[in-house]
């Protein structure tokens, strides 16, 4: 009934829900707190790419230069995670992130990171033979040659030549697949109507107790939810009844629920169709075999879904064998194994890495909110428990339900009617009444709704348990994010060993070990990864306006160097933000603040930028109100911008405001930049004072760091790369294109848009590369949410831009395309591809254009890993060198990719860049492409180090990331924000009413005065 707490009983087949649980509440029960910093502001998931604000995206690639403000968002959905030893790219703190190792070890071996031993061969005292297979790779791709040249998915031109040959051992495992055909089985369950999604995992495990389906399991795998693929032939027609038994029970209970679970034969897949793939054979190239891989991974993955818990599509993690490491209040990181199986040159693979998620402790819920009231001002915040999932057992059996809300109020204080007890009773007397149930927090601690607004489900907290593994899908903060960082960087022959020894036994794939399902289908799994050859390129060479410094592993140092062109400071402006730091300055008279400020103004003017002495003006705020007043701080940008608005309306701009921050604020920042690029239309860059007023060298290394910014803002070059190695993009008029899209993630309101970014360069030497950005409606649909809707008008700026800095048009165009998965690269050929000709057309309306075009796809959501063989070739952390490149027997079979580590990998396991062609009529070779894709790396301008992704494609993506900012509000909900909501709107209504209210702050987008800048830098 409305407004009652939990209730049992239904009919058969109809009535409320009697509840799914799950094996009774156990293990780690102890209070969920009493560690770490209070759990509020956590910042976006790490896994990647998408939602919050909070946690710093420390790029290992750009330690040295990260000036940025700490403010990162990941890409997308998911919980928060990502893969060992790497964490996400982008913005860090100023002066660069810490350098760490990891920690923590393994049930099986390992150790630590830094502190853990020093780095070592993985299987070093093992020959590192290249895979037999590949003996015949080049003779194949040779054959490619027979066919047309295609300009959409180009086939591979051949193998790239350049560089040092090496072999590498890669965390690829080869699989051994029985010829015989297995069977692809459509699953229907009904009554549709009482199937839930985690029922069809309960009614899976059911059935195999059914002596009708019993038979079959050894050599069944299946989804949980709607196919199976049978290593025999079912009989057809194969229907099986059954009586829904709750989890932790041994019978159904009296009117369970029942079910009819049919199997219908949906196609016979032919394994040899996959023979014929990886050979290469032109006729077969066209093949679809992703229901054939689709099955693979099914197979390969049953032992883990039914003994792990799986978190996405191919991450898996086992409480037996992960050492939590708390993060902080109520969180908890786990490592765990990803696993995907993939086609590769005359082998199928099953690729295995070590991954990360944050988890929910467990525990019970009330002692959880005691520890929260006793360590955090603001008790459990509402964001984290909106996304919790309880149990309970009151009922008799246990019961899992997800926390719709967190109450204001008490068990005392929230009364009911109850016709059964007689009338109007309270939560606590009704359960006192009903389950003789006496409660110990009645009168301090809130209930939780596990119902929904119309109909709420009051229970109090201290009867709901948190259960073991589920995954985070909340904000990390940048403390819990930092501790993840360094829990998961471990140097790569740890991880190695770690997937060798742990990982495949977790994963049910060791030869020898126990298989069950494998053993049906007649797969096996060799224990050692696969070794494969690759390259390490030559290093450009890099120039400033005064001096050239040695470039050497990936890096170089600036000192007593110059710009390659000075920006102009003549008139700069400061803003001290007065928000009660300890880092403060007393005001704009205090000295302290002048000898700052004419120390930076030093720095940039050794650096080669035009400088006056003194800024033209030095501004405070009002003191801010305190964040306790302010939770989302609007009392305090409408301070700023006062402040702001009573120095510039109808005055003069200026070139840039240096604005002084005394420390890291989720909202502050995000507003600011919205203020000066949205608002008024002017240049900001920010410092924290607790960072910039450090001593000597420290402080040297930040100012240095901030100027690399302002002087690419103000329209200046850093550096430049030498004659030769710019080349290839100098034999004829080349216009750089970087193409992003970041999207709203579980922090976000629901109907935010994502947003896209196309940046592109509009000089002769790829130094400046201004941004067209917009908003776009977050497309439900996940297959289509990443193309670019505007990207014709976006182009088209770009177009222009180009067109009135060299009077002319590009006569080629090479773009990056950032953030497309494996499975939409056909997508941008037809999605983007047309919306890109339409933007030539519009720009030269009566005369064709037609430029050279190349579209490559830059991927680093991936898992491939390499490990060094020989101590010669291996850094001093244990990774491969900068500039390795891998485009040989780990590569697609038929189409123009390669894996490119341009950087050096600072801390964990360095990932590359996965890099592949899907559109190319200028039909590069794979040495120009490779060499030069390694060589553009070394021209990221806010660094002094050749960064992870190609330029174009990182300025798109820091571009995506200060147009967040504009939204932050929508974005990153503040704790009380997230707590609201119209209990009048439909679910559809409130989406576009938070689209609208999406609008109203992105406004007309960027200032006019900054659109041919990079504000974003």
């Amino acid at each position: 009934m409305s407004g009652n707490p939990q209730r049992g009983g239904r009919g058969r087949g109809g009535g409320a829900p009697r509840g799914r649980g799950a094996s009774p509440v156990g293990g780690r029960g102890s209070p969920a707190g009493g560690r770490g910093s209070p759990a509020g502001g956590r910042g976006s998931p790490a896994g990647g790419r998408g939602g919050g604000a909070a946690a710093p995206r420390i790029s290992p690639a750009v330690s040295t230069a990260s000036s940025g403000m700490g403010y990162g968002a990941g890409r997308g959905g998911g919980p928060s995670g990502f893969a060992q030893g790497q964490p996400p790219r982008g913005e860090g703190p100023p002066g660069g992130g810490g350098r760490g190792g990891g920690g923590g070890g393994y049930p099986r071996g390992g150790g630590g990171g830094r502190g853990g031993g020093p780095p070592q061969v993985f299987e070093g005292n093992r020959p590192a033979t290249t895979d037999a297979r590949l003996a015949t790779i080049e003779q194949a791709v040779s054959g490619f040659k027979r066919l047309p040249v295609r300009n959409e998915m180009p086939l591979r031109p051949g193998f790239g030549t350049l560089g040092r040959p090496l072999a590498l051992r890669a965390n690829f495992f080869a699989v051994k697949v029985s010829k015989k055909a297995i069977y692809d089985y459509d699953v229907t369950i009904s009554p549709t109507a009482q199937v839930r999604t985690d029922r069809k995992a309960r009614i899976f495990q059911i059935l195999e107790r059914n002596p009708l389906y019993a038979p079959y399991v050894g050599h069944i795998a299946h989804d949980r939810s709607q196919r199976l693929i049978s290593a025999q032939r079912l009989p057809q027609p194969l229907s099986i009844e059954l009586q829904y038994i709750e989890e932790g029970e041994d019978a159904p209970q009296e009117n369970a629920l029942v079910f009819t679970v049919e199997f219908k034969l949906v196609r016979e897949l032919d394994v040899g169709q996959l023979d014929q793939y990886m050979n290469a054979s032109l006729d077969h190239m066209d093949s679809d075999i992703q229901p054939l891989l689709s099955a693979m991974n099914l197979i390969l993955q049953q032992h883990a879904s039914n003994t792990g818990i799986r978190v996405g599509r191919n991450r898996y993690f086992f409480r037996g064998s992960t050492q939590p490491l708390v993060l902080s209040l109520g969180v908890e990181a786990w490592r765990g194994f990803f696993m995907s199986v993939r086609p590769l040159y005359k082998q199928l693979v099953v690729n295995v890495n070590v991954c990360m998620t944050a988890f929910y402790t467990p525990g019970n819920l009330a002692d959880a909110m005691l520890e929260f009231q006793r360590q955090s001002s603001g008790g459990m915040p509402s964001s984290f428990a909106d996304r919790l999932k309880v149990a309970t057992t009151h009922l008799g059996y246990i019961r899992k339900r997800p926390i719709f809300q967190v109450s204001r109020q008490t068990a005392r204080q929230i009364s009911f009617d109850c016709p059964e007890l007689g009338g109007k009773v309270t939560v606590e007397d009704y359960f006192k009444r009903k389950y003789g149930k006496t409660l110990r927090h009645a009168h301090d601690l809130p209930c939780v709704n596990l119902g929904t607004r119309q109909k709420p489900n009051f229970v109090p907290a201290e009867l709901c348990e948190i259960f073991p593994g589920q995954a985070y899908r909340g904000k990390l903060s940048p403390n819990e994010t930092a501790a993840m960082i360094k829990y998961a960087c471990n140097p790569p022959h740890v991880n190695a060993a770690a997937i060798r020894d742990q990982g495949l036994v977790d994963l049910g794939l060791r030869a020898d070990g126990a298989h069950g399902v494998l053993d049906g289908f007649g797969i096996t799994v060799e224990s050692n990864m696969t070794v494969i050859p690759a390259r390490v390129l030559p290093p450009p060479s890099v120039t400033y306006g005064q001096g050239s410094p040695n470039v050497r592993d990936g890096g170089w140092n600036i000192l007593n160097v110059k710009f390659s062109k000075g920006g102009n400071m003549t008139n700069w402006a400061v803003l001290l933000v007065q928000d009660g730091g300890r880092s403060e300055f007393t005001g704009v008279n205090d000295q302290a603040l002048m000898l700052f400020l004419q120390t930076f103004a030093n720095k940039c003017r050794s650096s080669g930028m035009t400088v006056p002495n003194v800024p033209s003006k030095i501004m405070q705020t009002p003191p801010l109100p305190r964040v306790t007043q302010d939770p989302g701080r609007k009392n305090a940008l409408d301070k700023i911008e006062q402040t702001l608005r009573q120095n510039f309306d109808g005055k003069p701009k200026p070139s840039f405001v240096l604005v002084l921050l005394s420390g890291v604020d989720n909202f502050i920042y995000p507003g600011i930049k919205r203020l000066g690029d949205v608002i008024m239309g002017i240049h900001t860059v920010h410092m924290l004072l607790n960072k910039a007023r450090g001593d000597g060298q420290k402080q040297d290394q930040y100012f240095s760091n901030v100027a690399l910014k302002v002087n690419m803002k103000l329209g200046g070059i850093n550096h430049l790369l030498d004659a030769n190695s710019s080349s290839w993009l100098k034999k004829m008029k080349t216009m750089l294109v970087g193409i992003d899209v970041t999207h709203p993630g579980f922090a976000s309101a629901k109907g935010t848009p994502s947003i896209a970014a196309v940046v592109a360069s509009v000089d002769d030497n790829f130094a400046q590369f201004p941004a067209s950005l917009r908003p776009q409606k977050a497309d439900w649909n996940k297959e289509a949410k990443e193309m670019v809707e505007g990207l014709a008008e976006m182009m088209l700026e770009r177009l222009d831009a180009y067109q009135k800095a060299n009077k002319r048009l590009p006569d080629r165009i090479i773009i990056f395309r950032d953030g497309v998965s494996d499975g939409q690269y056909k997508m941008v050929n037809e999605e983007e591809l047309p919306r890109i000709r339409d933007a030539f057309r519009r720009i030269s309306p009566n005369k064709p254009y037609t430029p050279k075009l190349t579209i490559v796809v830059c991927g680093k959501r991936h898992h491939a890993r390499f490990n060094p063989t020989k101590d010669k070739e291996m850094t001093k952390n244990g990774n491969t060198y900068p500039g390795t490149v891998q485009d040989k027997g780990l590569t697609d079979i038929y189409h123009f990719d390669y894996y490119l580590q341009a950087h050096q990998g600072l801390q964990g396991h360095v990932r590359p860049t996965h890099y592949f062609v899907a559109y190319d009529d200028f039909h590069f070779d794979a040495d120009t492409l490779q060499q030069g894709t390694h060589t553009t790396s070394y021209l990221y301008a806010r660094a002094t180090k050749a960064v992870s992704l190609v330029p174009p494609a990182y300025y798109a993506d820091l571009a995506c990331e200060r147009a967040r900012f504009y939204l932050n509000t929508l974005l990153n909900l503040s704790d009380e924000r997230s707590s609201r909501g119209s209990t009048r709107l439909s679910e559809d209504e409130e989406r576009e009413r938070v689209y609208q209210e999406a609008m109203r702050l992105w406004g007309n987008g960027l200032h006019p005065n900054l659109r041919n800048s990079m504000f974003y830098i």
